[in-house]
């Protein structure tokens, strides 16, 4: 289990009745397989729900697998291309629970935003969001999956894989890297998804960061949404009043 600590980092614990974190191989059939774990993008999809704004960029930490891994296999009734119904079935986790450590960062692909950069506002509402169960509605990998999040401490109470070693999870999907967000400069400009080689340790699992991760595919060419008060949007702290940005201190 990792030490490092960032002082604009969240640990929660997040749990539901169900989850599917699809593996990717199954998708195209119209019948989605749930992985074993939580994916680096289905935890960001849920820091997100808790609190997201685009000056920063959330990073994954740390997940740690509370629950043992089961599945329930359900019938769902889906339409064709042709427009009438079939029958499909997925494989969802049951009664999962996981704790997860992240931090965030500031996007530096958006310089019209550096006037939002008050890493104590972002982190307090984040901390606060948290305490409220999030901002959106939390799922676990798929829509129908609800979920529910609270503040913990990454690493208290027992796992059921607390002492079972090092598991080799193999070659896997990591995310997406979205235009936005794209630091190597190979990236920039395009939609690309990520792989990575996985491995739980004692339950835990140490993400890579998504930089990181060398094997990669562009998908399509990308754009970037510009923000600011031209554009009549988002324009960061300019919609703060001087006190109120100073009582989030």
């Amino acid at each position: 289990m990792s030490k490092t600590k960032f002082k604009n980092s969240i640990e929660f614990e997040v749990w539901g009745d169900e989850a599917l974190f699809s593996e990717v191989l199954t998708r195209t059939g119209g019948e989605k397989f749930s992985m074993d774990y939580p994916t680096y993008e289905a935890l960001k999809g849920i820091v997100h729900s808790i609190y997201y704004k685009p000056t920063i960029m959330w990073v994954i930490d740390e997940v740690r697998i509370m629950n043992p891994v089961k599945r329930i296999r359900k019938g769902i009734l889906t339409k064709k291309h042709d427009g009438s119904t079939g029958r499909s079935y997925y494989a969802y986790l049951r009664n999962v629970r996981y704790q997860v450590k992240a931090h965030f960062e500031w996007n530096d692909n958006r310089p019209e935003l550096a006037c939002d950069r008050n890493e104590n506002k972002h982190h307090n509402i984040a901390k606060k969001a948290l305490e409220h169960g999030g901002r959106r509605d939390i799922f676990l990998g798929a829509r129908e999956c609800q979920a529910y999040v609270k503040p913990c401490k990454f690493g208290e109470g027992e796992s059921v894989f607390d002492n079972v070693g090092e598991i080799n999870l193999g070659h896997t999907y990591h995310g997406i890297t979205y235009a936005d967000e794209a630091i190597n400069e190979d990236d920039k400009g395009y939609m690309t998804v990520r792989f990575w080689d996985a491995k739980m340790v004692n339950g835990v699992i140490k993400f890579c960061r998504p930089e990181q991760c060398t094997v990669k595919r562009h998908i399509h060419k990308m754009s970037i949404k510009p923000f600011g008060k031209e554009n009549g949007n988002f324009s960061g702290l300019r919609e703060f009043k001087e006190e109120e940005v100073n009582g989030l201190e």
